[in-house]
């Protein structure tokens, strides 16, 4: 703050003798149409209108005046406190909105699963966490990975042999136990799942791209 107002006095005429005394004097400043504040951007607005053709004396002495009413401001509204990293003012929030400083970003095109979707009005199901509640155990597990719930029955020490499956196995020389006939069906339909994803993304995908 000190350096702050050792610029400003700088940057202002003095007297013939050098002197910038009655600067440093005059802290209280009172106007005819009072100051309105946005401490959040450092802003001052004077509403007090200049007379006209203003000479550079009187342009400064305006400078100044709004330059220490706004460090009053700061300094009689603002909590300080002292830190570690030396001596901090809390600033409110800005009130003056400000433009961007980019444009808006450009609305993102619509996926076929979401124009489906939006089509026969289908509405996004909430989240629910990762957990989901196992009626035969009375447990929360969880809905994927280790001890997933997608992966009933892989675990079972007896599974149930489907005669008519095991017959058009064998007719086409497929191998592999029935127990791991689950785990092999979840891993293809997570790679046709995958496959279709990225079928759905060349098709979005902007041609010459």
């Amino acid at each position: 703050m000190a350096q702050a107002l050792d610029a400003l006095e700088a940057s202002l005429p003095s007297h013939s003798n050098g002197s910038t005394e009655h600067l440093k004097s005059s802290v209280t400043v009172i106007k005819p149409i009072p100051y309105t504040f946005d401490l959040g951007n450092f802003l001052i607005t004077d509403s007090n209108p200049l007379p006209p053709n203003p000479s550079q004396a009187h342009l400064s002495s305006v400078a100044r005046d709004c330059a220490q009413a706004l460090i009053n401001q700061l300094l009689t509204t603002c909590p300080i406190t002292s830190s570690s990293d030396g001596v901090l003012m809390s600033l409110p929030p800005p009130t003056t909105p400000l433009p961007r400083e980019k444009p808006l970003p450009a609305e993102k095109a619509m996926t076929k699963w979401e124009k489906f979707a939006a089509k026969k009005g289908i509405k996004d199901k909430k989240k629910e966490g990762k957990l989901v509640f196992d009626e035969e155990t009375g447990e929360w597990v969880p809905k994927w990975g280790y001890k997933g719930k997608n992966k009933d029955g892989e675990g079972d020490w007896i599974v149930e042999v489907d005669e008519e499956k095991e017959k058009e196995k064998q007719g086409k020389g497929e191998d592999g136990g029935v127990r791991s006939e689950g785990r092999r069906e979840r891993k293809e339909k997570v790679r046709r799942n995958e496959r279709r994803q990225r079928a759905n993304e060349r098709k979005e995908r902007p041609k010459g791209g």
